[in-house]
Order: C-alpha cells, then structure tokens, then sequence
C-alpha cells in the first residue's frame, strides 16, 4: 500500500510582476549622491565669480579718477567708496576720437552683421533646397574655406582695395568682414535649413508659393533662432576686431578697439580714458548677447534632440 505525502507547490508570479528593490549603494555613493549636487553649484558659482573677476575691476577702474588708480589698486574702493564718481565717463562724453571710434564701430559692425546673415541666408537655401549644377561643389568650397585664415587675404585684398581706391575706407573694412563671415553662414544656416520636414516645402509649392515667398514664409521662421545665432556670432566678432581694423582703418575711420590701442601708448597718463571707453566697448556685446540670449541658446540646441 502506497501512502501520498502531499506536496506544497510554491506559487509562481508571472514575469515582470516581482517587484525587485534597487541595488544597495555604498556609503561613499550615497554621500555623493546628496553632495554632488551642492558641490556643483559652488564649483559653477566660484568659477563665474572668477570669471566675472577682472570686469569688475576694469567697471570700478572706471570709475575712480587717475590719481586714485596709480595711488591704489581698484578693491581698495570696498573701504573708501568715496572713491567712486562718473567723472570719468562724462569726460568720454566729451572725447571727440572715442565718441567717432564708437560711431565707426557701429558703422563697420551694423553693416558687416546684416549683409552676412542676409547673403548667408539666401546662399544657404540655396544649397538646401534648390537644385542646380555643381551645388554639392559650390557647398564643398565653401565648407575648405573656412578653414581659410585672415592673415593669409591680408595682403591681396590690401592690394585689391588700393586698386579699387578704397584702402583705408569704412567699406573697404566692412567687405573684408562680409567675405570672410560667409563661409561660415552659410555652412552654419545650411546645415540648419536642411533638417526643415521637405513636406512643409512641398506644400507651400503645391499652394502656389513662390521660392522666395517659402524661403520668408516657411524657411525664416523655422530657421529664427540659427538666424539669431548667427547674427550674434557676427557682431561679436566684427565688434571685438582689431587686426582688421589695424590693416584697413586710418585713424579718422578706425574702430574702438584701434583707438583704445591709441590710447595704450600712454596708460598711466590715460587709464581715465581707457578704463570707461574698454567697459563700453564690452558693455555693447554683453547688452547684444543678453537681448538675443534666448535665441542663441535655441540655435546651439537645435538639431540636438528630435
């Protein structure tokens, strides 16, 4: 006779239901867990602060006068605030060769931004989305000459210009800016118009519209923020160059950056010249760059997730 023992079947969890606890962490993993955090906050607060550390020196040289700044260095205005006064920026007012600097800066750099991103915008629709012989050669020459160095144009195109009887000129300085900025407008827009959905193309070809009313309709305002990216890199470089300026600028057409150069031959006698007009030659960009900051944090993210 045969006795059954009963057996106890363990009852099984279909898959995926087992809820299964995270992996036990370490002491030091879970230390850093909770301070990393806070140590990085502190380390990107120090390393702005350092950062930020010589603008405010050359905002607070500004405005102490000359006999202060040989006297002293710029951090003892923290315990004699007295120190501080706008004498400086309203003798600038006053300075007939920084106040026409600033006026030609604004002439050479306006210019120079808007011809680059218009001709660039334009020239890079063109390598997008029409189709035309020796496009992907036109697009490959453009691409090698980027690469092409300022000081190597410097002496035929100096020649060029004399040739011309524009040498020393206000466009002579702004043709150079233009034909050096296009390449990389037109590689940087390019790029970007290319990832335009071709459908949105099609259907406004289908609806009637016209190449140029797509490229102001359609292109433009999906292609905004490289736009505006492009504009600021512009400016920036254009408003900041001095190698330029020396080669094809005289003194009565001559950027800022060339008359605060002037200005150098004699620092100790023109620190109350130098201090005001270098804080507003950056002040300008800064103001620039802060304006269209929303932009430009879109066109260097665009293309970078779907």
């Amino acid at each position: 006779m045969s006795i059954s023992v009963p057996m106890r079947v363990p009852e099984l969890e279909p898959a995926g239901t087992v809820v299964v606890g995270p992996p036990r962490r370490s002491l030091l993993s879970r230390v850093v867990g909770r301070t990393g955090g806070v140590l990085v906050q502190v380390a990107v607060v120090a390393i702005a602060l350092f950062w930020l550390f010589p603008t405010v020196g050359l905002a607070v040289a500004s405005l102490r006068d000359t006999a202060d700044n040989s006297a002293s260095g710029w951090w003892t205005v923290f315990t004699a605030p007295s120190q501080l006064t706008l004498d400086n920026y309203a003798s600038l007012l006053q300075n007939e060769t920084i106040l026409r600097s600033l006026w030609n800066t604004i002439l050479i750099t306006v210019p120079s931004t808007l011809l680059v991103v218009i001709i660039g915008a334009f020239g890079a629709y063109a390598l997008a989305w029409l189709e035309f012989p020796g496009r992907d050669w036109v697009f490959v020459i453009v691409v090698a000459l980027i690469v092409v160095p300022v000081q190597v144009a410097i002496i035929p195109d100096a020649r060029l210009f004399g040739a011309l009887g524009m040498y020393g000129t206000i466009p002579a300085v702004v043709a150079f800016h233009v034909a050096f900025g296009l390449p990389f407008a037109i590689f940087l827009l390019r790029n970007f118009f290319a990832a335009i959905p071709r459908d949105l193309l099609e259907a406004a070809r289908m609806d009637g519209g016209s190449e140029f009313t797509i490229f102001r309709k359609v292109v433009l305002p999906i292609g905004w923020p490289a736009v505006a990216s492009l504009g600021i890199f512009q400016f920036l470089w254009v408003w900041n160059d001095l190698l330029v300026a020396l080669v094809f600028a005289t003194s009565d057409n001559a950027p800022i950056t060339y008359a605060l150069r002037e200005q150098m031959r004699a620092f100790s006698s023109n620190v109350d010249v130098i201090g005001p007009g270098a804080f507003v030659s950056m002040a300008v960009p800064l103001i620039v760059f802060f304006a269209f900051q929303r932009y430009f944090v879109q066109g260097v993210l665009a293309g970078s997730v779907k």
